[in-house]
């Protein structure tokens, strides 16, 4: 236990970023924080799913090594995209890492015993609910604490987004039940709840991406009001930021943007993966390769499925780098 003790302060003593109530929390629950780990992983995909097609395609984030690969200095609503869909990666990650008995601290949702019901009527609750309640609580307490140290403008917009974060993880739970009775009639029901796949929460904040309202923070300095005053005010679940983003064509740290060359671009598109948009009108080189693909698979009883190995050529298009002078400007 000493070891376990020594090594968790030794491996938290070396994660760049955290501050001293993330380093605690870190050295006390080292289990914990290996789940906080795969949450980021899972995240940062996630992030890169959902942007594979934009200029900013969440890449940065795989280049930096503090703790939440936050490179956004600036307060745009890619910032507050990250902030969000982090937070929901460590909720998600905590509560599934309850409910497989991974952890000492926490397992299935203690509240969920007796009987309860829902539209089809009475139901009992059994099996494992997802315990979300501890996985918000204990993400609040890692992921707040570094905006809790500073009261100015950008930690008030990021206390904001954690917070949608976390609660679109719990608005995708879902009741799944196990009928009882003769022939699986249903006239018992054994009921759980469930989170659902990660991919409906960041489906969920990419939507609140695209409708993120610019604000400014109020006179005095506790809340946000609306930059545009045509704009409606946000709700708790609006995703709020302070200002417009770069174009993100080329390389510029400070922003977050790698730029787009190099990037693959589609050239019959004109949509924001088409060569136009993610080129930013530099052009686009194309070199032609063969991919080798399987094909004309069939079903062999019993049981298996043999291919064919089929090679196409195809044309593979790829955005131009911007000329020297332009590039030293951004950097």
């Amino acid at each position: 236990r000493y070891i376990g003790a020594l090594g968790a302060r030794v491996i938290c003593d070396n994660i760049p970023g955290l501050v001293n109530k993330q380093r605690q929390l870190c050295q006390r629950y080292p289990d914990i924080m290996q789940s906080v780990g795969e949450g980021a992983k899972e995240w940062i995909r996630e992030c890169q799913h959902q942007f594979r097609h934009h200029r900013w395609n969440c890449s940065t984030l795989d280049r930096d090594h503090t703790v939440f690969g936050r490179v956004m200095l600036r307060s745009s609503r890619e910032a507050a995209f990250v902030y969000a869909i982090s937070s929901a990666g460590v909720v998600y990650a905590i509560t599934r890492a309850c409910s497989q008995g991974d952890l000492k601290v926490c397992s299935c949702d203690p509240l969920k015993r007796g009987r309860s019901k829902d539209e089809r009527g009475e139901f009992d609750w059994g099996g494992c609910s997802d315990n979300i309640n501890y996985g918000i609580r204990f993400a609040k307490a890692f992921v707040d604490a570094k905006e809790k140290k500073v009261k100015d403008a950008r930690a008030l917009m990021n206390l904001h987004n954690n917070r949608c974060g976390r609660m679109a993880v719990k608005r995708f739970l879902k009741l799944e039940c196990k009928c009882h009775g003769v022939s699986g009639s249903c006239t018992l029901r054994t009921c759980w709840l469930a989170m659902s796949d990660f991919r409906k929460t960041g489906d969920y904040l990419r939507k609140k991406y695209n409708g993120a309202i610019q604000v400014t923070m109020n006179q005095d300095g506790t809340g946000f009001t609306v930059a545009n005053k045509n704009f409606r005010k946000p709700t708790k679940t609006d995703l709020v930021y302070f200002e417009n983003s770069p174009d993100y064509c080329v390389m510029d740290k400070s922003a977050g943007s790698l730029g787009t060359a190099g990037r693959v671009c589609s050239k019959a598109s004109r949509g924001t993966d088409g060569c136009e948009v993610m080129c930013c009108g530099r052009g686009y080189d194309t070199t032609r390769v063969t991919r080798v693909t399987k094909c004309e698979c069939k079903f062999h009883w019993c049981c298996a499925v043999r291919c064919k190995e089929c090679q196409d050529t195809v044309d593979v298009h790829t955005c131009k780098a911007p000329k020297r002078a332009e590039w030293l400007d951004q950097t």
